[in-house]
């Protein structure tokens, strides 16, 4: 599928969302769950083994003999030590589990690196990012399918300039991820705020009123009476939204609404792993003292297999 077949499959896609008058859009960005495994050590460690691993690695070791589990353990706690001073921290744990929760992203960085990176330099230049992404389409000045690619261009080349830290127009891969994931990175959020607005802010005001604000996450199609959770939606604008009440959110408003600040479940895990397994109580973990606690950290065919036991005897 070339991109203007994406783009139009993308188009069908979002026009059949909003004929759905009862479904609403969300556009905010909250941090997710680590898990949706019930957090209860006195039953099981499973929430700590997706915490730390993601769900899908953790998977992998509940199939593992506890020798192999402690052994890819150890592996894994020496990328967790940055700087090789042979002790895991609270703030270096923490890292590791959002890595851990969002290796999807770096999964979908790399299979787009591949594609973008045409001269295999180990860098992705904003002309390569153009050529491999808008290519051919950029010629045809009247598209079939009505997408105004330039206009997409210029917001996309506004994006990697943003991402680009030393204004080289040439990206690394952490550059890379800024760009095409940056409601993760502190320094793009300004920019997804800025993209929001423009795709809310119908009369291009620079501001988002209650109507536009409905309007994006609500088609009326002729329905004179608005869902429930409509009306919910315009009491929270009024009330919380549009904070110093005059009608409309400001670029700040719309962060606050799109960005919130949500409870760090990953420093709050990461703490909990500590506590759990620090027995020399000096606020870090040495490799031992987490291979020593192996079952909290990881699963593996002992911890499956006593946890099946349990689950048999409660039947």
């Amino acid at each position: 599928m070339d991109l203007r077949q994406f783009l139009m499959c993308l188009s069908l896609c979002t026009a059949f969302a909003l004929s759905k008058p009862t479904e609403k859009k969300d556009r905010v960005h909250h941090e997710p769950q680590l898990s949706d495994k019930v957090h209860n050590d006195d039953q099981s460690f499973d929430y700590d083994h997706d915490a730390f691993l993601g769900a899908e690695e953790a998977k992998t070791f509940d199939q593992l003999t506890p020798e192999e589990s402690k052994e890819r353990l150890g592996k894994i706690v020496s990328k967790i030590d940055g700087d090789k001073d042979g002790f895991v921290t609270v703030d270096e744990l923490k890292d590791w589990i959002k890595f851990a929760q969002k290796r999807w992203i770096y999964e979908d960085v790399e299979r787009q690196w591949k594609g973008h990176d045409l001269n295999e330099d180990g860098l992705v230049s904003w002309e390569e990012y153009k050529n491999a992404t808008y290519g051919y389409v950029l010629d045809d000045p009247d598209p079939d399918d009505g997408f105004n690619y330039k206009q997409m261009m210029v917001r996309d080349e506004r994006r990697f300039k943003m991402a680009d830290k030393n204004g080289d127009l040439i990206a690394t891969k952490e550059e890379f991820t800024a760009f095409l994931h940056p409601e993760e990175y502190d320094y793009m959020k300004d920019i997804v705020v800025q993209e929001t607005m423009e795709d809310i802010d119908k009369n291009a005001d620079g501001f988002i009123d209650l109507e536009e604000y409905i309007g994006d996450m609500y088609s009326h199609d002729g329905n004179v009476d608005e869902p429930e959770w409509v009306k919910t939606e315009r009491e929270q604008f009024v009330e919380f939204r549009d904070k110093n009440r005059d009608g409309k959110m400001d670029k700040e408003e719309t962060k606050d609404w799109i960005l919130p600040s949500d409870y760090d479940h990953a420093e709050a895990e990461a703490r909990h792993l500590v506590y759990e397994s620090d027995q020399n109580k000096d606020g870090k973990l040495t490799k031992e003292e987490i291979v020593d606690k192996y079952d909290l950290f990881v699963g593996s065919q002992a911890t499956d297999f006593g946890e099946a036991l349990v689950r048999h005897d409660e039947f």
